[in-house]
């Protein structure tokens, strides 16, 4: 099942597709205004029941994609989680992985555009795989952890060099008002029983600028969520972005920003295309 958020008539709303449609389960499910309510609430199994014997409402063309999550809780980004990229900055390769934070302002939808601010010419693109928490827990050990994904959509985790450069914190070049994106959709997990098997492409304006495969992560998805949930408690609606692979534009020469007018796509195989256009900030 492919569940989203999104806005129609200018109502917020999430779904699932079907037929090239949306079931719009936020105006048919009491009590779940929201994907986050309704993995709170545990009613996946009710949704899917809901959308197999239902119409769709609205076409996928008259809606606009929010970020798959709008409201989480907690976004933790792991940063130098593939080799290439740790090698391609000049970095080694830590024992533990590295995180940090973005905030929901930083992020929109499929089809929406992401914004390169006015005081940076460094805007860089992120391929990556995010995934959604379902179910709450603490100490989750890695033989379990999967039990406890919802399911996985593509993220670009829009970076602006220079100010994440200001210290040894990523946070202030990781986090820019509209700066990344996070779709289409959430594919349910029992539609990617393993995350280790899936491809990752990123794509500027056409052109391939990063292309891997997810078992190729340093730290795996069950090791991430163990790690985690260790340091604080996970629950429905935390998304966690896995890291990206090399091939970012900050360590091209030269180097290879995005630019207003460019667009840029995020594919990841089982789970779709995320595509956003560049737009400048307004003055």
């Amino acid at each position: 099942m492919k569940l989203l958020s999104f806005l129609v008539d200018d109502r917020a709303s999430f779904g699932a597709v079907k037929d090239n449609g949306v079931v719009d389960l936020g105006a048919r499910m009491t009590g779940c205004s929201t994907l986050r309510q309704l993995l709170e609430a545990g009613r996946l199994a009710e949704a899917a029941k809901l959308v197999a014997s239902a119409a769709p409402d609205h076409p996928l063309d008259k809606i606009s994609f929010a970020p798959v999550i709008p409201d989480p809780g907690k976004i933790i980004c792991v940063g130098l989680n593939y080799r290439d990229h740790v090698a391609e900055t000049g970095r080694t390769v830590t024992e533990k992985p590295a995180l940090f934070a973005r905030f929901a302002c930083s992020q929109v939808g499929h089809l929406q555009p992401i914004v390169k601010p006015k005081v940076s010419d460094d805007f860089d693109y992120e391929g990556e795989l995010a995934l959604v928490i379902g179910k709450a827990g603490r100490h989750i050990p890695a033989s379990r952890a999967l039990d406890y994904i919802a399911g996985y959509s593509c993220y670009n985790e829009g970076s602006i060099r220079d100010w994440q450069r200001h210290t040894s914190q990523f946070l202030s070049g990781k986090t820019f008002a509209d700066s990344g994106s996070f779709g289409p959709w959430l594919v349910t997990a029992d539609e990617i029983p393993d995350p280790s098997k899936l491809s990752l492409q990123t794509r500027l304006s056409g052109t391939v600028v990063q292309n891997t495969t997810t078992d190729l992560l340093i730290t795996a998805v069950p090791e991430l969520i163990a790690y985690i949930s260790t340091i604080c408690p996970l629950v429905p609606g935390d998304v966690i972005v896995t890291g990206t692979p090399g091939g970012v534009g900050a360590k091209r020469t030269p180097p290879l920003w995005m630019r207003p007018g460019d667009t840029v796509e995020v594919e990841i195989s089982g789970v779709g295309t995320l595509r956003n256009n560049v737009i400048a900030e307004p003055d």
